[in-house]
Formats: structure tokens, sequence, C-alpha cells
């Protein structure tokens, strides 16, 4: 966890970013704080934030529910005496998938496989983020394909893997794209 002074730093550019209206900083902001979690990006932005707003997304971000925690769990990292050799957790990961039809590709993912959209950045959009329960998938627009498509044939080269609680939800979820006639470069298979 970094220290006390650079959270102050955190919350005081968040603060910064949401009055400049950095676009950005919406998406973090809704998918952060539960208080903004209704709002499109517009409307964070004209929304009243303040330092304690931007204080809680820090303290949130960094697995507390409040700045109070933070500062407390912040200064029990900081004393040696307090200091643990447990691992940090990673809570999760975001895999870039590089498209090259975005409107296309954000569709695909909300009509067939049950994503919803966090949030979709640019004019037209070519960044965005999609989520479905803890899987969040950022898409990014590119011009030409990333791998020459014979490539990733030929090594069957993955973009990203979302892992599932039970072999019971792997196969109900085949089952529900398999229905919703998504296609499939491998089948459903056991494998070591």
């Amino acid at each position: 966890m970094p220290n006390l002074e650079n959270l102050k730093k955190q919350a005081k550019q968040y603060l910064r970013w949401h009055r400049e209206r950095h676009h950005p900083v919406a998406a973090v902001i809704r998918s952060t704080l539960p208080h903004f979690g209704h709002l499109v990006d517009r409307e964070v932005l004209d929304a009243p934030f303040s330092l304690a707003d931007a204080q809680e997304l820090v303290a949130r971000q960094n697995g507390f529910d409040r700045w109070t925690a933070l500062k407390a769990g912040a200064q029990a990292m900081n004393d040696p005496i307090g200091k643990t050799s447990e691992r940090p957790f990673l809570r999760g990961t975001e895999a870039i998938l590089y498209v090259t039809d975005f409107a296309a590709s954000l569709a695909f993912f909300t009509a067939k496989l049950g994503f919803t959209i966090d949030f979709a950045y640019g004019d037209p959009p070519f960044y965005g983020i999609v989520e479905r329960d803890r899987a969040r998938l950022c898409l990014r627009l590119v011009s030409e394909p990333v791998f020459v498509h014979d490539i990733r044939q030929r090594e069957e080269l993955l973009s990203a893997a979302i892992t599932l609680d039970s072999a019971a939800d792997i196969k109900q979820l085949f089952l529900d794209y398999q229905a919703a006639d998504v296609p499939f470069h491998q089948t459903l298979k056991k494998q070591p």
C-alpha cells in the first residue's frame, strides 16, 4: 500500500480531474463510488464531487470502505511492528482485446455474451470496458489486426481467459452461448 501522503495526492488528483472534466475519470468514479453508479459520464462530471468523495474513491480502490479506515490501515502498514509477510491479494485483471470494429464488438459482447457496457470513450468510441459479474474486458479499436489471422489459427492463441467457479457453471455458460449462436473456435471439452 502506498504511504498516506501519496494517497492524499491521489485523492487531490481525482478531484482536479473531475473539476477539469477529464472524461476518463467519470468511468472510474462511477464504477468505484456506489452513489455515482446510476449516472452516465456527463452526469458524473456535472455532479458535485468533493475532496471527501475523492478520498472515498481512493479508499475503495485500496480495499477500504472509507477514508478513515484507509488512514488507519496505511498507518498500520507503515508501522514496522504491524508489518505482515502475507502476499498482496490481486482482485482481478482486465485483459485488453484489440478489435477492428468497435461497435460490432460492443454489440457482440452485450447481445450475445451477456456483458454490459461499463463505458465507451471517444467520439466515435475507440476504447471501452465491458463487464459481466467480476469479469471485465477492455476493448481497444485498432486499424489493422494485431495478429495475422493464420498465425492465430495455427498457434491457437488466446486473447483473454475468464475463470468460472465450477464445472457446472462452465457447461451452463457454454450452453447459453451455444443457444445464442456464438461461434466457437473449439467446443467444450476436458483438457489437462
